[in-house]
């Protein structure tokens, strides 16, 4: 259970045999069947990938207004879902409830946001991020900034293509962040994160084009979930990510359990 009442436990995970929640911020199910496709395809053979979406909320997330539905409908499924889980990867790119939902789990909550930025970290001096919209650009901004991620991102580029017509047209696509990458790579950024979930085949393309490391956060999530699970350290229960206070909150969750 993931509820703060009965709440999931990292503990002893076994031998490799973990299963990790990939949360969809929106309601598109063919935005998560892309989202765990790519998951399955980098996760280890021990380790089992769950799809969740939330039962209501925006079909993208794009803006602010956007952002703040869908953690409430992040939130509202991990409080009533009963699926067994030992780690989540947040599979939305900027906040969409994170802090939050670390509060509520007792297991690893890994921001795809987050584990982008440190792979690319990892590989370049500086890094730039290629996304959707310009409007979530300030989004991704204070994300990063609020995670201390943001000194060595020296540019966030906006492709302009509304997230559910990425999977259109994939040349056109591609061809959109190529050019947002490029823009990025001109502003001093050798390492570019993909802004945006279930974009692992554009990655692929974007790394022959641009030849510099091109990170999906999807991929970066789940690999450092189960990095977190094999370390086995376990999670604060202390500070700002303690359990939630107990208290009335009439009409939540607003999914029955």
């Amino acid at each position: 259970m993931s509820s703060p009442e009965v709440r999931a436990s990292a503990g002893d995970v076994g031998a490799r045999e973990v299963t990790i929640a990939v949360v969809n911020c929106n309601t598109s199910e063919r935005m998560t069947a892309e989202i765990a496709a790519g998951a399955r395809a980098v996760a280890s053979p021990g380790t089992t990938i769950l799809p969740l979406q939330p039962r209501w909320g925006p079909r993208s997330a794009e803006g602010f207004y956007d952002s703040f539905v869908s953690a409430a409908a992040v939130l509202d499924l991990l409080v009533t879902t009963s699926e067994p889980f030992d780690a989540v990867v947040m599979a939305g790119y900027g906040e969409h409830g994170r802090e939050g939902v670390r509060e509520l789990l007792d297991v690893p909550v890994v921001d795809i946001t987050e584990a982008a930025a440190m792979h690319a970290m990892l590989l370049g001096h500086r890094y730039g991020v290629v996304t959707t919209l310009a409007r979530v650009r300030g989004q991704i901004s204070d994300s990063l900034l609020t995670a201390g991620l943001a000194a060595r991102c020296v540019a966030i580029e906006a492709t302009e293509l509304p997230v559910l017509e990425v999977a259109h047209d994939l040349e056109r696509t591609v061809a959109a962040f190529e050019d947002a990458g490029r823009r990025a790579i001109a502003a001093g950024a050798d390492a570019l994160c993909l802004g945006c979930a279930g974009f692992t085949a554009v990655r692929d393309l974007l790394v022959d084009r641009l030849g510099v490391p091109v990170v999906d956060g999807v991929t970066a999530g789940v690999l450092m979930a189960e990095g977190l699970l094999a370390a086995g350290s376990g999670v604060p229960r202390t500070g700002p990510y303690d359990a939630p206070l107990a208290k009335d909150r009439p009409g939540w969750p607003v999914s029955p359990a």
